[in-house]
C-alpha cells in the first residue's frame, strides 16, 4: 500500500517541496507539508472522515486514491499561488 507521495515544484523560481502521508486507520488522517530549504512553510491535516466516503474509512483503494488526490490538490495549490 501507498504511505505517501513526495514531489518537488518551482514556483516562481524557488524549489519547493510537498510530501503527503498516510497516518493510517489507529491514526485517520491525511497529513501534507510543504517544505522550502528544509523548514516545514506549511501543514494541512485532513481527516478520512472529510474524505472518505461514509463505510470506506478500511477500504485500501479508496485511501490511496484520497492519499492521491490530497496530494495533487496542494500541488495545484502551490503551483496557482494560493498556498503561499
Amino acid at each position: 500500500m501507498q504511505k505517501g507521495f513526495n514531489s518537488d515544484i518551482l514556483y516562481k523560481g524557488a524549489t519547493y517541496h510537498v510530501q503527503t502521508e498516510d497516518w493510517g486507520v489507529d491514526n485517520p488522517f491525511f497529513v501534507s507539508q510543504v517544505f522550502f530549504l528544509g523548514a516545514v512553510l506549511r501543514t494541512i491535516k485532513i481527516p478520512y472522515t472529510k474524505v472518505l466516503p461514509r463505510g470506506t474509512q478500511s477500504d485500501v483503494k479508496s485511501i490511496c486514491v484520497a492519499l492521491e488526490t490530497q496530494h495533487q490538490s496542494i500541488l495545484d495549490l502551490l503551483i496557482a499561488g494560493e498556498l503561499l
